[in-house]
């Protein structure tokens, strides 16, 4: 597998521009794109991000993509499995990790104080 992502050396990340409401999103949750781009459409690429929920944000239904993630907490707190009034699920702290195959569906999430993931996403185009 060829992965194609733009040289960057060591630099201070802006944890203040650079972020982004993905599309299909609740408002609370947003991305800020590290390195490389993901073509959903053409089902090709990779990108790793950074996705930060604030307090109290809350997605209502699982999730299902036909590339790979790699996900780990940095900060916070990430419930996985709420209901879609955004009770139960299973609460994470920092340094957890989840590897996801394509077509498996995770959450819904949520965060009771805010949380931010770092994430790689990829095709594994063989």
């Amino acid at each position: 597998m060829a992965i194609e992502k733009e040289h960057k050396e060591f630099y201070t990340v802006d944890m203040d521009s650079g972020w982004e409401t993905p599309a299909g999103y609740p408002k609370g949750i947003e991305q800020q794109i590290l390195a490389g781009t993901l073509d959903e459409a053409a089902k090709k690429g990779c990108r790793t991000r950074h996705l930060r929920f604030q307090p109290g944000v809350y997605t209502t239904a699982p999730f299902k993509h036909d590339y790979w993630e790699e996900v780990y907490l940095v900060s916070g707190d990430l419930t996985v499995g709420n209901d879609a009034n955004g009770n139960g699920g299973e609460s994470f702290g920092p340094n957890t990790y989840a590897c996801r195959p394509p077509g498996t569906p995770h959450g819904p999430f949520k965060s009771e104080k805010g949380c931010l993931l770092l994430e790689i996403h990829y095709y594994d185009n063989d």
